[in-house]
């Protein structure tokens, strides 16, 4: 499996409680554009309307090839999960105020493209501050050990 894109802010703003993987429907212009790369899933998210789960504001740059048959690079785009998997989503997402926040999108053996979701509870300021002081403090020593072994 290859890793094609990669969520880094949403560990720093969610705290994650579980993860899934999702095919995702896409045109062949879309399709190629990933391969090369030019994903973005910074500010996307996940949601269930009518039984269907849809990922939202994930800009996938438009191919250069393709010409008039490109896509639009933020359009919704339908996951493909199954309903039993929608159905629990869907509890946990009403009942505790949980958020679905793509984390990868990966090319797997078969060339199919897939989209790794996160079940995730928003951070509150505090938590992301403790956070930074937590990652200062590993830097820190680090560079401390790393100065001790001269």
């Amino acid at each position: 499996m290859k890793t094609v894109a990669v969520n880094k802010p949403a560990r720093f703003h969610y705290e994650i409680l579980e993860t899934l993987e999702a095919g995702i429907v896409l045109q062949g212009s879309e399709v190629k554009s990933i391969r090369e790369g030019r994903i973005s899933l910074k500010d996307s998210y996940a949601d269930v309307k009518d039984g269907e789960v849809h990922l939202l504001n994930c800009h996938i740059s438009p191919y250069e090839a393709a010409n008039r048959f490109n896509h639009e690079p933020e359009r919704p785009r339908k996951l493909l999960l199954h309903r039993r998997e929608i159905k629990r989503l869907t509890g946990k997402i009403r009942e505790r105020g949980l958020t679905l926040v793509p984390m990868k999108v990966v090319l797997n053996d078969k060339g199919f493209v897939k989209v790794e979701l996160a079940l995730a509870k928003g951070k509150k300021i505090y938590e992301k501050k403790e956070a930074i002081k937590e990652r200062d403090r590993a830097r820190e020593a680090r560079a401390a050990l790393k100065y001790a072994r001269r």
